[in-house]
């Protein structure tokens, strides 16, 4: 479980989201929306310690975050995001193991009995299983983005978080990733993401989180996050909401 108590973050000096009050539960997937700028991925960087609150208390299984030291965080907590430094030259095998560094002692750089295996259903799982022996440095970045989601899918933490996870993808595999996120949810991870596609997260995440005005414009399931006066409210467009089988969609207002 994830909770936030009065959570105000920002950057040099600035608040970006003041006073935020609430609670992920296991296995929930939640999607964190807004615009550029307003503090999507400060606030998943402070949902697991990389990122220091301004106000405020974000606690993991009633656990303050910040009272954690960093090799239990990486236990608790995995964080994917893009970030090719030093990755280059190692192998898309190389790379997923990563992941499993936190479950290792300090002094302990051998593999160990259960890595090779959750490395590979890690690979399996975006769908990269013959692409092991590439070198990350040939990828495209659409395969990249997968190898970066395999390595958080192979720390086999109880939560996941993802900064944009389905960027550089095109609409099936943006779509395979989101259903993977979906089935781990289902298994009994709390799976947080920033999406900018609103349709996307409102397909797949349980409940959304939409950010605008220096607040938490709203939380809660879908069909009460994205109406029209909320979303225009946080994004500066107006907008169309339409009910399907399916449940809501969102659409620009055009003339």
């Amino acid at each position: 479980m994830i909770e936030l108590h009065n959570v105000t973050v920002g950057i040099a000096g600035r608040s970006l989201v003041r006073g935020i009050d609430l609670c992920i539960g296991d296995g929930e997937f939640v999607a964190i929306l807004g615009a550029n700028g307003v503090g999507k991925t400060t606030l998943l960087r402070s949902l697991c310690g990389l990122h220091p609150v301004k106000t405020g208390e974000v606690r993991i299984d009633g656990t303050s975050i910040s009272a954690l030291p960093a090799s239990e965080r990486a236990r608790r907590v995995a964080f994917v995001t893009t970030d090719d430094a030093l990755t280059d030259a190692l192998t898309v095998r190389d790379v997923v193991s990563i992941g499993r560094f936190a479950h290792h002692r300090w002094w302990q750089w051998s593999p160990r009995g259960d890595d090779d295996g959750a490395v590979d259903r890690a690979l399996g799982a975006v769908r990269m299983s013959d692409y092991g022996k590439r070198l990350f440095a040939t990828l495209s970045s659409g395969e990249r983005q997968r190898v970066w989601i395999a390595m958080g899918v192979a720390q086999t933490t109880p939560v996941l978080l993802l900064d944009e996870p389905t960027s550089h993808l095109d609409v099936r595999v943006a779509h395979a990733i989101l259903a993977l996120l979906r089935e781990l949810a289902r298994a009994g991870t709390t799976v947080v993401c920033v999406l900018h596609d609103l349709n996307d997260a409102a397909a797949y995440a349980d409940r959304l989180m939409l950010l605008g005005c220096e607040r938490l414009l709203a939380f809660g399931p879908p069909d009460d996050v994205l109406r029209p006066d909320l979303v225009e409210n946080a994004y500066g467009i107006a907008m169309h909401a339409i009910s399907t089988d399916h449940g809501v969609r969102i659409f620009p207002v055009t003339e």
